[in-house]
């Protein structure tokens, strides 16, 4: 093999091994965690930011990987605040229920519980 076709054939090696690598780094990122309410609404907040910033102008490759990677997290903060909000719903309805039947004591159990688990949305 000539000095010319071992360059194009290490050159178009390195290239598709860089490729595979950065995909294999893409397919396996995982974001940054959300493991409380709070933790996902500033996550939430934070990437949000860095997402609006990043489409406000023109994608360069470089760009569409950051947004890529800054998704992660995006869907582990929704991921969070969904489950949460189905509890947080729940506990609103026990006051709901709770206030027809005129029980105070599970308004107020359950109102406080309701209250904990919405304030890092209410903030």
């Amino acid at each position: 093999m000539n000095a010319i076709a071992r360059t194009l054939v290490f050159t178009l090696a390195t290239c598709l091994s860089a490729g595979a690598l950065a995909s294999e780094r893409m397919a396996h990122a995982k974001g940054l965690p959300a493991d409380t309410l709070a933790e996902a609404v500033n996550n939430l907040v934070s990437h949000n930011q860095k997402l609006e910033a990043l489409i406000a102008q023109p994608m360069t490759s470089q760009q569409l990987d950051e947004v890529h990677l800054l998704s992660y997290t995006l869907e582990n903060a929704l991921r969070r605040i969904d489950q949460d909000l189905k509890q947080i719903a729940e506990n609103l309805e026990a006051v709901h229920i709770a206030s027809e039947r005129n029980d105070p004591a599970t308004v107020q159990r359950q109102g406080r519980a309701y209250l904990d688990g919405v304030r890092p949305l209410a903030r």
